[in-house]
């Protein structure tokens, strides 16, 4: 059946919300809730990056880990928390044209393939070299993975749903982590090598069920319409989003609203990485995407998340079994936050959660900083005690805004044409940033100390500045809607959402023009 006319862009304005029964309710419709099973197969991606994180974390406190790889310290330590990353920006120059090209489902395939691949060869590792080698792998195959989940989470969900799922997505590696902490704390006390060798193993689960299920997964209707696949498209979003029923208003309006924004940026020839910064809008994108990206590594989160019992050390908590507990306690508190974030966007909004994020992070990392600096001054006891209390509280402040919404509100402003290649920058300046501080904050706090802190607290300060001057609210709009936000009201011939968007894209205009 082709798409009817029910709703076109020179039709007056329509609210997507007038077209969803607020009465209705998704886990009583069976086509949502088996659409939020294919999402949730897609969202475990995120799981299986944060499980590496802390994964590495807990192998430093295993001595048949330690022993088995010569007690690495300073740069090889370093190296053997960044490798992964390392693998993944290796993977980015390709995975832009992996997902526009084969596709998101494809592209998740062959990603865990090669992380199933690596995680074989890293529990069998015999050597350092060997476990580098395969954690280089594994980086590589998580590029592709987590480069297409999330585009493809965003682009499937339902319209009332995107904000809390597509936000859940990068919420759910603090659970990651959780998984590591613990099994790492179990398998501290077997005695030979499967200390470490099983939680090397339980890190290729997420992708073996990926190989086994992605493939029957629905495809980004966005990409059908991109290559001319638009029945297949309708189909789809027919099928999860209105039971089967092509002519269902919501249907058609999702329908044509992505058909008019595909094509206005096949007219403009929006493909191109130099798009990227080519027009003002692109531009305001391209600066909050970097920025963000940074923010979310570089906001003194790398310590916690790689190098705790570095941490610890500097106030006088040595013990690898109460170690082990405290950073399994952490990463469970952090997933609540993350995940409570996430499902609290559209309510709250993408930039105050962002500010308090900041602020609060700010706030409790300057009382971490002088805390530790009273204990490694004055031998006070209490005030380490208060460095594990107020990291936990920086912990929540992090976890309400940066674990959620980076992912998603960088897909959220970014075009469909633009997206895969604007999320390989998002991707790239992570990795990056990761890299950096996987492989110098060892080296620094080895050779500062509490005094390393010092320098995530200016840097804080700043994130704080540039968030409350540059980061645009998105909350309830669809991705169509939010280009119209950075590129104007004529930019995109979209099914307009709210009488009121015009004066919303006039704050944004104004506010930015005070700052260029």
């Amino acid at each position: 059946m082709a798409p009817g006319p029910a709703i076109r862009a020179a039709q007056p304005p329509v609210d997507y919300h007038q077209l969803v029964d607020p009465k209705a309710k998704w886990w009583k419709n069976s086509r949502l809730v088996k659409l939020n099973l294919w999402i949730l197969l897609l969202l475990i991606t995120s799981t299986a990056n944060g499980y590496d994180g802390s994964m590495m974390n807990g192998l430093q406190l295993i001595s048949q880990w330690e022993s088995a790889f010569g007690f690495p310290s300073g740069s090889k330590l370093g190296l053997l928390g960044a490798i992964q990353n390392i693998g993944t920006l290796g993977s980015l120059p390709f995975t832009p044209y992996l997902c526009d090209g084969l596709g998101r489902r494809r592209t998740i395939f062959i990603g865990a393939l090669i992380v199933v691949a690596g995680a074989i060869i890293q529990t069998a590792s015999q050597t350092v070299e060997m476990f580098i080698g395969a954690r280089f792998m594994m980086g590589f195959g998580l590029g592709f993975c987590t480069a297409a989940s999330p585009m493809l989470v965003t682009e499937i969900a339902y319209p009332t749903q995107r904000g809390p799922v597509s936000s859940v997505y990068n919420a759910l590696w603090p659970a990651g982590a959780v998984i590591a902490a613990w099994l790492t704390f179990g398998t501290f006390h077997i005695n030979n090598s499967w200390a470490w060798r099983l939680p090397s193993a339980v890190q290729a689960v997420p992708s073996v069920l990926q190989i086994f299920l992605i493939l029957f997964a629905p495809e980004s209707p966005r990409w059908l319409m991109a290559k001319g696949r638009e029945q297949e498209a309708l189909r789809i979003l027919a099928y999860y989003h209105a039971r089967g029923n092509e002519r269902d208003p919501l249907v058609q309006f999702e329908f044509e609203e992505i058909r008019n924004a595909i094509e206005s940026e096949k007219v403009q020839k929006q493909t191109g990485w130099l798009q990227l910064v080519a027009t003002p809008g692109n531009r305001r994108r391209m600066r909050i995407i970097l920025a963000i990206a940074f923010f979310s590594q570089w906001s003194g989160n790398g310590l916690a998340s790689y190098y705790l019992n570095k941490v610890f050390a500097t106030i006088g908590i040595t013990n690898p079994t109460e170690q082990l507990i405290i950073s399994a306690c952490l990463n469970v508190w952090s997933a609540i936050n993350a995940i409570s974030g996430g499902l609290f966007c559209d309510k709250v909004g993408r930039r105050p959660l962002f500010l308090i994020s900041t602020a609060g992070m700010l706030v409790f990392f300057i009382l971490q900083t002088v805390c530790s600096a009273q204990f490694a001054l004055h031998g006070n006891k209490a005030a380490g005690n208060a460095v594990v209390a107020f990291l936990f509280i920086y912990s929540a402040f992090y976890g309400i805004a940066y674990s959620p919404l980076i992912t998603s509100y960088t897909l959220e402003i970014l075009p469909f044409n633009l997206r895969a290649k604007g999320y390989t920058i998002f991707s790239f300046a992570v990795s990056a940033s990761l890299v950096f501080n996987q492989y110098i904050n060892p080296i620094a706090f080895a050779a500062l100390q509490w005094k390393y802190y010092i320098v995530y607290c200016v840097w804080l300060a700043f994130e704080l500045v540039f968030i409350f001057f540059f980061l645009v609210e998105t909350k309830n709009r669809t991705l169509e809607e939010t280009a119209v936000l950075f590129d104007g009201l004529g930019s995109v011939p979209t099914n307009r959402a709210s009488p009121d968007i015009d004066v919303e894209v006039a704050d944004v205009y104004e506010h930015d023009e005070k700052k260029e």
